[in-house]
């Protein structure tokens, strides 16, 4: 008689049912999970990679106003999560947070299509005149645009940690396959985002934007069609506290109110459970580090107050949070280099020859299948060539450490805007010797000439973007996990909200008095190459902040049970390399 191994994390059915090992989770269940993941990028980046020619061209908006107006809808696509995941990790879980969020994300993509397709929803045009969008127009379009924004906020930082959920930790395969959950996780991400890029930004421009947004829509029903299936074969934590996130507000303010009371000489001495009220409750126990230590005031023994104090497990979360976020902060430039992508590179491009043959003409959004392209292509060879080598030469079973991976990932971005500076100096010639001053006016260079700063910030998203997913998930405390992968969402939201930010004060700064702004409507007269060359700066400069950074940050180190209550420490707990970049 066979017999029936339960998943040793204590993860449940969605009846709340101990589950099988051999029946549910693992890549099986993922494997629907990644299909909802392709599409929903294909909606995403269906919208985001062309929205800016969209407003230019449909609704009549200026350069400025484009690109700070899908700065700011990508940036609250990016930050929404944070609310997204609070509610799952505090009320609903992941599961039914991500079910009602999908349900918002789908209202807003069939609001969209219908808004781009009825004409009366899309400014007229006669003989060559358009009519600006009235009121009606723009408040339709824009409120689906937020209301995809509402519904990527439960769905995004949801998904990919349900996703991780399906692995088992305690499990030693399984958690080896998890290794490589994130980077084929992302590889799906980028699949989808490659059918974006190169066929619905064609169809939209030269078939119509209602077919352009009405494909990605029904590919979003039929891949949440698809998830559900699954639904039998899915592994759900169980929410081992009512608030976790109640921790970052109490640890401070215990702290405060401990603050003349003396730290003993020993952490041994500071107030924490017994290892084995850990193993009964099914969490984990995070070990003393020797930062951020006003915290531990949290945790000392106090007999003349009637309030527990907090345990040393509790302060270790809410100090992980802390060095989470002096990682975050010098996310956000790379975030900004990043948010180029979609906004002035394909400005950029519209004003060079985009001709291929006689009679094609490639839209410039499309130049950014070229960085997922490079990542599908990066992502394969990272993680079954790169990883293996370095694990020999390291011992680290990543390859590299993570923060070694983000600061990999920050060089070749600058490298990245560098090319991009020399390519805009390079068309400004161009254009010098032509004399060309419209700003409908070809320039004769082609746009294969961004090709090299598009591929750069491909490869640079393998190590950064997939590295810093990794790291907020695996450093996050147990029962904030959700929460934690808000902090790379949000980096990215954060990034594209401080370029909406640059954009509109370089603007206003440099077109002070009879001075041409450094990015007008007309490219042809404009100084890119100077914003450019701006951003490589603060580029050069945060990257020594983040070396900074990456020095003082000490890890996670959890226990976790292994066989019959015997506790070992967890095997991401604390590395430390002498380039001071650390796991």
């Amino acid at each position: 008689m066979e017999t029936k191994v339960y998943t040793q994390d204590g993860t449940v059915d969605l009846r709340g049912r101990p589950v099988l090992a051999s029946k549910t989770g693992k890549w099986k269940a993922c494997a629907f999970l990644v299909v909802y993941e392709a599409f929903e990028r294909m909606a995403f980046y269906g919208i985001a990679s062309n929205l800016v020619n969209y407003l230019t061209t449909q609704l009549h908006e200026d350069t400025v106003s484009s690109v700070r107006n899908v700065n700011n809808w990508s940036g609250s696509v990016w930050i929404t999560p944070i609310l997204g995941a609070y509610i799952a990790d505090t009320y609903l879980g992941r599961f039914w947070t991500f079910t009602v969020s999908s349900l918002i994300y789908v209202t807003g993509m069939i609001m969209l299509t219908t808004s781009v397709s009825l004409k009366s929803l899309k400014p007229t045009c006669r003989e060559g005149v358009c009519n600006k969008a009235s009121t009606l127009q723009i408040v339709f379009f824009y409120t689906s645009l937020y209301i995809i924004a509402i519904g990527a906020g439960g769905t995004k930082p949801n998904i990919s940690t349900f996703g991780a959920d399906q692995f088992d930790d305690f499990n030693p395969h399984e958690k080896k396959l998890k290794a490589s959950f994130f980077n084929w996780w992302m590889f799906s991400s980028f699949l989808g985002a490659l059918v974006a890029t190169l066929g619905l930004v064609y169809i939209q421009e030269n078939l119509g934007w209602g077919l352009g947004y009405g494909i990605p829509t029904v590919g979003l029903l039929f891949s949440l069609f698809v998830l559900y299936l699954g639904t039998p074969m899915y592994r759900h934590k169980v929410k081992n506290t009512k608030s976790p996130a109640r921790d970052l507000i109490r640890v401070p303010v215990a702290a405060f109110r401990n603050r003349k009371l003396q730290l003993p000489n020993n952490p041994s001495q500071l107030h924490e459970h017994e290892p084995q009220d850990y193993i009964n409750s099914g969490k984990r126990q995070v070990h003393y580090t020797p930062v951020f230590r006003f915290l531990d005031k949290a945790a000392v023994k106090d007999g003349n107050s009637s309030r527990p104090p907090c345990t040393v497990t509790q302060v270790e979360g809410t100090k992980l949070v802390l060095g989470m976020l002096s990682i975050w902060l010098v996310t956000l430039i790379p975030s900004t280099i990043w948010a180029q992508i979609n906004t002035l590179f394909v400005k950029q491009g519209t004003t060079m020859d985009r001709s291929l043959g006689s009679s094609f003409q490639i839209p410039a959004a499309s130049l950014g299948s070229f960085v997922t392209f490079s990542m599908l292509v990066s992502v394969p060879l990272y993680d079954r060539y790169f990883v293996p080598f370095m694990r020999q030469r390291t011992g680290n079973p990543r390859g590299i450490t993570l923060l070694q991976r983000l600061g990999t990932g920050f060089v070749i971005q600058i490298i990245a805007i560098a090319i991009a500076y020399v390519v805009e100096v390079q068309r400004l010639h161009v254009i010098r010797v032509h004399q060309i001053t419209g700003p409908k006016e070809i320039v004769p260079m082609s746009i294969f000439c961004l090709l090299p700063q598009y591929v750069l910030l491909g490869i640079a998203d393998v190590f950064n973007a997939i590295g810093l997913l990794e790291f907020f998930y695996d450093q996050s405390p147990e029962d904030m996990q959700s929460l934690g992968t808000t902090f790379f969402t949000s980096g990215i939201g954060v990034g594209n909200f401080l370029n909406s930010f640059l954009v509109t004060m370089v603007d206003k700064i440099t077109s002070r008095g009879n001075n041409k702004s450094w990015i007008g409507d007309n490219l042809n007269a404009s100084h890119l190459d100077y914003y450019y060359g701006f951003l490589l700066v603060i580029s050069t400069l945060n990257l020594g902040a983040f070396l900074w950074a990456s020095r003082k940050y000490v890890y996670k180190r959890e226990a976790k049970e292994v066989n019959e209550g015997c506790i070992e420490m967890d095997s991401k707990a604390l590395e430390i390399y002498p380039i001071g970049l650390q796991v």
